[in-house]
């Protein structure tokens, strides 16, 4: 543990030592937004500086309520369906992606489209239309109902099973044994995964695929942080939207490390009774949840117990997408080449 952060808070306690009654506060590194996500606001925030408002965005641009109620009150409209969005407006595909259904709608609505669809689910989507080019059945590692999946599913021209435990392996029936592949929605659990990809392997020794490898790397990071930091916290607090599935991922790798874990959209649902006996707090954020949220969990726990906050050394994200070309600038275009 390298203490980078010689942050205290609470109680007027500033430069507090470390005592019996003091609550020490650990920060995974890293947390929080993504570069995804954080291209997908910058999408929606740079629309409406550029056409004005209302820019209309089908599905929440990430999963965070906070996020999606501050570009409502820049002039968002959120909606569900394109069907909802007026003959030719400005209209945004979240970060998420959307199916060749959704896409087909959009254009006989000649709406002017702006897709903030994560490269990384993008690049997942170009794998599936290869392998179906290809004649494979192809089985997506996903949960059902979550908005990527419905997006690669209806992305991909071909037989499509998705599934997400090995015992769904084990009845699964495909055209020809020989002839199957595999991709995975980008936010699932690392070590999960691999069981699955696994029992694949065991059942269908000659299917091809990418690994892990489509997990996206801040997810992997993520979840190696978590991981990490239950080797010496008492208490794991995920900050994140409970239809966020990595925020969820996180939560349950905490739990699975018999550490209790809560997952929390903001300060206000933190329960002081969770802190009773505890020492330690780890606290981290899932890829769609903004920093100010956790620094209202740290101003919270500072109402209750004398802090002492740290960050754990972990891996330094540098990663940066670029915008689609409707939205770039010049400044853009020469900083990225």
């Amino acid at each position: 543990m390298n203490a980078t952060e010689a942050a205290h808070a609470g109680n007027g306690a500033a430069g507090l030592e470390p005592g019996q009654d003091n609550l020490r506060v650990v920060l995974a590194k890293p947390r929080g937004f993504c570069a995804g996500v954080e291209r997908a606001i910058e999408i929606v925030e740079r629309a409406l500086d550029k056409y004005g408002a209302p820019v209309y965005v089908r599905h929440e641009i990430v999963h965070n309520k906070h996020v999606v109620e501050d570009l409502k009150k820049r002039g968002a409209i959120f909606v569900e369906e394109v069907d909802e969005i007026p003959e030719g407006a400005i209209t945004i595909f979240s970060a998420h992606g959307v199916s060749k259904r959704v896409e087909g709608d959009a254009s006989g609505r000649g709406l002017e489209v702006i897709d903030a669809t994560c490269p990384l689910v993008t690049k997942v989507h170009k794998e599936g239309r290869r392998y179906a080019g290809q004649g494979y059945d192809i089985v997506l590692i996903g949960h059902l109902g979550h908005p990527e999946v419905e997006g690669t599913v209806g992305q991909i021209p071909g037989r499509v099973h998705v599934l997400c435990t090995v015992e769904e392996v084990q009845s699964l029936e495909v055209e020809d044994p020989e002839r199957v592949s595999f991709v995975t929605q980008t936010t699932l659990s690392v070590n999960d995964t691999k069981e699955v990809i696994q029992a694949l392997k065991r059942r269908f020794p000659s299917i091809t695929g990418p690994d892990t490898r489509d997990i996206c790397y801040a997810t992997q990071n993520r979840q190696a942080a978590v991981l990490k930091m239950t080797e010496e916290v008492d208490l794991l607090l995920v900050v994140g939207a409970h239809n966020s599935s990595n925020s969820n991922r996180l939560a349950e790798i905490g739990m699975q490390e018999g550490l209790r874990s809560h997952l929390i959209e903001d300060a206000t649902r933190l329960d002081p009774a969770w802190l009773e006996g505890v020492k330690v707090v780890g606290l981290t954020a899932g890829a769609s949840a903004p920093e100010a949220l956790v620094q209202g969990v740290i101003a919270r726990l500072a109402q209750i117990r004398p802090l002492v906050v740290e960050t754990l050394e972990g891996v330094e994200e540098n990663v940066h997408f670029r915008l689609p070309p409707e939205l770039e600038t010049d400044a853009d275009r020469a900083r990225l080449g």
